[in-house]
This record gives structure tokens, C-alpha cells and sequence, in this order.
């Protein structure tokens, strides 16, 4: 495996892993490669050859159907002008290399900076709500005739409050226990009170479980890491690991929630005005289903505890600066429900 401890040139061990990838492709001979992400879903590598730059992606889960239906998904849209970094293919026309049991894709390197919200204008906020509403669309044109993906009916209940509470519970636990306990440790603690208080209040509100008539392909994960700008234009959609099939507007309401979320847990609303009419004109969404999708993404906030989870249970705190935000929306948007429902509908 190319981890970043034996990839940092190509003459330490794993350079004739590389070596091996590259020529498949006529890539060039391989001068170097650094590690540039390491997630849960795959590692990726920025590598300069003698013929240029390019992004190594190794997909850990190795659903080699899942990927190529990933690199059609991207390729069509390239082909129909959506800024995307579609996988470049090997002397035999496939974009999946299978070397020692892994899978591998060979990208262009493309060049550009990542930009949240408050980097955007309202301007820019609308042609980015623009860009995602013709993502669904071309998606559902480009996958459409796509015979290995799933047209499945989705059903899509909301999450259960009993549930959430024994969760509450047991992260209140594990908080608690901690030593050296740390300011972050007593806002955790002081989060969790709070969100089953709100829960207690709110739980009559879940959504009712009922099959959603506008679930479609989406990307999956539409956030501001997954989107590269060159100066004031997107250049490139990446990571589309966790395409399938959703309701097209909860991932709209999600990426709104995470752009414009704002330091003290709130959302820019003229912000997010800007940018969900856009959405709305791009995809065809009506208001009624952009208001059933921010009253579900609504629920799944307030019984999200993800970032607590991976630090609790796993160890792992990559999440922790994006908890005191995130954990104030969901206070925030109860409160507020009725000016965020606004907003992304009128």
C-alpha cells in the first residue's frame, strides 16, 4: 500500500508500485509522490513525472462497479461542461488499475483552492446553488441509461428519538470519563444536555416515514473540501465516492448547512437565499419539496453526533474544530426554523 510513511519519494519501498501504475497509463517516469488526503473513504497522493502532474486516488473500499460507475457518472458530465476531474484511462481504455489486491485511479492535477461561504459573494453563492441543481440534473441524464445503477424506490424515515437518546447517553458517558478533561470535553458535555432537552420538546415533529418522490443521483457529498475554485469560477467537483441515490434537495439543504454555517452557529441567510432560488430554477424543485427537505435535514441534525462519535469511539479528532459550530446550528435553526424555511423556499 502507498502510505504516506514509504511514498514521499519514488526510491523508497512502494516506488515500484508506482513505477508499475504509471506505465500503464504512459504517464511518464515518476519524480514525486506526496500524500495530500487521508480519509476514511481513500487515500490520495499529489505526483509530478516526466510528464506532468496528476492525483493518485486509492479507493480503500475496492467496490470496483461502485468506481466505475463513479467515472462514467464523471466523464458524461465533463462531456457535457460541468467542472468536474474525470479519471484518465489506461492503454487498455479502463479507468480502475487493480495492483496487489487495490484499486487505483490516475486523475489530471487540477489546480485551485478551496472556498466556504464566506469567501462567496451573493453573486457567487447563487451560481453555486446554480451548479448544484444542474449536478442533479445531468446526473440523472448521464446515469439514466447507465445499466449497472440502482433505480431502487427510496424510503426515507427520519431518525428515531429513542434512539438518540440512548446515543445522548452513552457520549455523555464517555465525556465524562475523560482525563485530562478539557474545555472541549465540558462543551460536549454541556451540547448533549442541551440537544435532549430540545429533543424532549421536539420529538414530535419527526418526519413520518414515507417513500420520497423526488430521490435522484447525487453527489453524495457537497461540501466546500469537495469543491476546488480558480480564482472566482468552480474548477473542479471531486470526490465522488458517495454518489447515489437521495432526495436531490436534502443534499442541497446539507451543502447549504456546511457553506454557510458561520462561526457562532448560525447560517448567512441572504446567503442562502442567493443561492437555494438558484437551486431551485436550475433543478425544477418546487418549494414544498425544498420545505420538506430542510424540515428532514433539520431532524437529522438534531440527532447527529458524528463528530462526537469519531472522537469518543474512535480516537479520532480530525473533526473536533468543526464541533462548536455545527453543535450551535442545531439550537440555532429549532430556534430559527421559520426565517431558515424562508429562505430556501421564497
Amino acid at each position: 500500500m502507498l502510505r504516506s510513511s514509504d511514498v514521499r519519494t519514488v526510491t523508497t519501498p512502494g516506488g515500484h508500485i508506482l513505477g508499475s501504475l504509471l506505465r500503464r497509463y504512459g504517464a511518464g517516469e515518476p519524480l514525486t509522490c506526496e500524500p495530500v488526503a487521508e480519509g476514511l473513504l481513500n487515500h490520495g497522493y499529489r505526483l509530478a513525472t516526466t510528464h506532468g502532474r496528476y492525483f493518485l486516488k486509492h479507493h480503500l473500499d475496492g467496490d470496483q462497479a461502485a468506481i466505475a460507475r463513479q467515472h462514467r457518472a464523471t466523464r458524461r458530465l465533463g462531456a457535457l461542461g460541468l467542472p468536474v476531474a474525470p479519471p484518465l484511462a489506461d492503454a487498455d481504455g479502463r479507468t480502475v488499475t487493480v495492483l496487489g489486491g487495490r484499486c487505483y485511479a490516475l486523475h489530471p492535477w487540477v489546480e485551485g483552492r478551496h472556498r466556504d461561504g464566506a469567501a462567496l459573494t451573493r453573486l457567487q453563492s447563487r451560481r453555486l446553488g446554480a451548479l448544484l441543481g444542474h449536478v442533479h440534473t445531468a446526473l440523472e441524464q448521464v446515469i439514466t441509461r447507465d445499466p449497472a445503477g440502482p433505480r431502487s424506490p427510496y424510503e426515507h424515515p427520519g431518525a428515531d428519538p429513542a434512539r438518540t437518546f440512548e446515543m445522548i447517553d452513552e457520549l455523555l458517558a464517555l465525556a465524562r470519563r475523560t482525563r485530562p478533561r478539557s474545555s472541549f470535553d465540558e462543551l460536549a458535555e454541556h451540547r448533549l444536555l442541551e440537544r435532549r432537552t430540545l429533543l424532549e420538546r421536539e420529538a414530535h415533529r419527526r418526519p413520518a416515514a414515507a417513500q420520497v418522490p423526488a430521490a435522484g443521483w447525487v453527489h453524495g457529498d457537497f461540501h466546500p473540501l469537495n469543491l476546488l475554485y480558480r480564482g472566482a469560477e468552480p474548477a473542479a467537483i471531486v470526490d465522488w465516492d458517495r454518489l447515489g441515490v437521495q432526495p436531490r434537495a436534502e443534499e442541497a439543504v446539507r451543502a447549504a448547512a456546511i457553506f454557510f454555517v458561520q462561526p457562532a452557529g448560525t447560517l448567512d441567510l441572504p446567503k442562502v437565499r442567493a443561492y437555494a432560488g438558484a437551486y431551485r430554477r436550475a433543478s425544477g424543485a418546487g418549494a414544498a419539496e425544498l420545505a420538506a427537505a430542510v424540515h428532514r435535514v433539520w431532524w437529522e441534525r438534531l440527532n447527529d453526533f458524528w463528530m462526537l462519535d469519531w472522537r469518543y469511539r474512535l480516537g479520532d479528532r480530525r473533526a473536533d474544530p468543526q464541533f462548536p459550530a455545527a453543535a450551535a446550528l442545531a439550537v440555532w435553526w429549532t430556534r430559527e426554523y421559520g426565517a431558515v424555511q424562508g429562505a430556501f423556499t421564497e
